[in-house]
């Protein structure tokens, strides 16, 4: 009587999830992946390859330390501090670069910058001060703080008159102010133009137009220096060490009036310095290494003209001591620290990265950690550029969320990141130590390396051996191009000989040989096989876990499915 044969069983993963470096891949569920490198997790049968990063679009003069954009007058840039104290401009529009400042204008690390309006950008120096650039002059700040007065002069009557001397800089605004007199005598001057670009004090006369003589002042200017910057409610707000300084109600300039002031936070929960402010959500963020406090409903008195503002610690534990980790994605502030990334929405801390847990002890953090928002596939999602020790290699990785999953893409030797709107879709930029500038995300023809680990799937019985018989891969490859995958079957041992599948067609003779066929300019042609493809394949492989691996170097398809036949084997 003939053997019975073994009844074969069948298991298919399309219902992709992200990737969960959190358990061993024997326990992450079955349609999650131990790793996934360059491809996205769309959806359901639609785990689709990356675009790489494009062609070099500018380089500046010295090596990046931090990238920001802005818009001045309905443009972007993208602004580039370096290491020798320059700053340069890429218009995003033509790629041109423009001159911010000359090398040894700013400090070698610690610059930050805002936007005020779309008329200029903010720039904050942990130890030249503060700057504004308005598409063509940069001003160092110095504004009048205000005027001391040596002597009221006498017999001041009429309209009285103040002139402060003009500022130093090309491109300053002159501060203006006006005086009160009482019986004649010059007793007062308020401020109202703080202005900027003194870098010395300037002159200060009154004069009546029915008389007075012999008024002299001394005006002080007003410089600051700060690790962090952000525009919020009409005001500028800089923060030094523990103190944050406000600029008064509709000025970027003034920081020396009634409304106008400083808040330092005393409080035990911020064991440091504050290390970075953000502006979103109708609150002012506050981040120190652990914890995080925020500014809201600004207001002026209505008795007194000061600004008053509420100031509530929401964390207490978790901060960030990664300033340019910290960002806005749709309504919640998503931020990277040490051990973790966390989303904050109103009052709630959340840790979104526990899949990564198995990531982030490999983080160098001694390198720089940056940021941003970008479109892939017209998808808005989150992405960290991080220096990633790969058993001893250094990498440049970007960690990317959306949807509550992860993936991780490399974009080249990327040091820094930065998003920009442009033509009204978010755009990412990265730069690089030789200092080229170029777009991520962007080329959907050039090869890219990427890697998929499936989990290892119990198939139902985790007890017993299974007997890989067949494999099978659902692949959509790209109209344009003819492409390959390597694919091994994993246990939870080993893998075994990778086999390379393609959609390439060979023509053979009757001896199998290979036939080359060519056009009439004598060019030999390709065949190859586009659109929807299913690879399957002979499975040598066995053990109690079964999944595969499949890399790649083909651009721009899309894995639309893993399957797997196999055989039930002896239990323990």
């Amino acid at each position: 009587m003939a053997q019975t044969e073994q009844r074969k069983s069948y298991h298919v993963t399309k219902d992709f999830r992200g990737m969960n470096t959190k358990a061993n891949r024997t326990a992450i569920d079955q349609n999650e992946f131990s790793y996934l490198e360059n491809v996205m997790p769309i959806g359901y049968g639609n785990l689709r390859v990356v675009p790489t990063y494009g062609s070099v679009l500018a380089t500046v003069g010295s090596v990046p330390e931090y990238v920001q954009s802005g818009n001045i007058g309905n443009t972007n840039y993208l602004f580039v501090f370096q290491t020798d104290g320059r700053c340069q401009a890429m218009n995003l529009a033509t790629n041109a670069l423009t001159t911010v400042a000359a090398a040894g204008t700013f400090s070698a690390a610690g610059c930050q910058v805002a936007q005020w309006k779309n008329e200029r950008i903010l720039i904050t120096d942990p130890t030249n001060g503060y700057y504004d650039w308005d598409g063509t002059n940069l001003v160092k700040m110095g504004s009048v703080n205000g005027v001391t007065i040596s002597s009221g002069g006498t017999s001041f009557s009429g309209t009285l008159t103040v002139t402060i001397g003009a500022p130093n800089q090309t491109g300053g605004v002159q501060a203006t102010a006006t005086a009160t007199q009482t019986g004649g005598v010059i007793t007062s001057i308020t401020i109202t133009e703080a202005g900027s670009g003194y870098t010395s004090a300037p002159t200060i006369t009154v004069t009546g137009s029915t008389g007075g003589s012999g008024f002299s002042g001394t005006v002080s200017l007003l410089s600051l220096t700060g690790q962090a910057i952000a525009t919020f409610s009409g005001r500028v707000w800089i923060a030094k060490d523990r103190t944050v300084y406000y600029s008064a109600v509709n000025s970027y300039s003034d920081f020396g009036t009634v409304s106008a002031g400083n808040i330092t936070i005393t409080d035990g929960t911020l064991h440091g310095n504050i290390t970075q402010l953000l502006s979103a959500n109708n609150f002012l963020y506050v981040f120190g290494t652990d914890s995080i406090n925020v500014f809201s409903d600004v207001r002026v008195s209505s008795t007194t003209g000061s600004t008053l503002f509420t100031n509530t610690n929401v964390s207490a534990s978790i901060g960030s001591d990664l300033p340019e980790g910290i960002f806005a994605y749709f309504r919640s502030v998503l931020f990277m620290n040490r051990y973790g990334v966390y989303a904050l929405v109103g009052a709630t801390t959340t840790k979104i990265s526990d899949a990564l847990d198995n990531i982030f002890p490999n983080i160098d953090f001694s390198y720089p950690v940056t940021a941003c928002q970008v479109l892939i596939y017209n998808i808005l999602v989150a992405a960290w550029s991080v220096t990633y020790n790969d058993s001893g290699t250094l990498r440049k990785l970007q960690l990317v969320f959306f949807d509550r999953k992860w993936f991780v893409t490399e974009m080249g030797i990327v040091t820094h990141i930065a998003s920009s709107p442009v033509s009204g879709l978010v755009n990412a930029y990265g730069a690089r130590a030789d200092g080229t500038i170029y777009k991520l995300y962007t080329n959907s023809t050039t090869a890219i390396a990427s890697t998929i680990k499936t989990a290892l799937w119990a198939l139902n019985d985790p007890i017993r051996d299974k007997q890989a018989l067949k494999f099978g891969v659902e692949a959509t490859m790209p109209d344009t191009a003819a492409g390959s995958i390597s694919v091994t079957v994993d246990n939870e041992n080993r893998s075994n000989t990778a086999v390379t599948l393609t959609n390439t067609v060979n023509w053979q003779n009757i001896n199998g040989t290979t036939i080359p066929w060519s056009n009439n300019a004598s060019t030999i042609i390709g065949w190859a096989s586009v659109g929807y493809q299913l690879y399957k394949y002979d499975a040598q492989q066995y053990g109690k876990y079964l999944g595969l691996t499949v890399t790649s170097s083909t651009p721009n398809f899309v894995v639309n499915g893993f399957q797997m036949e196999h055989e039930l084997r002896a239990r323990f």
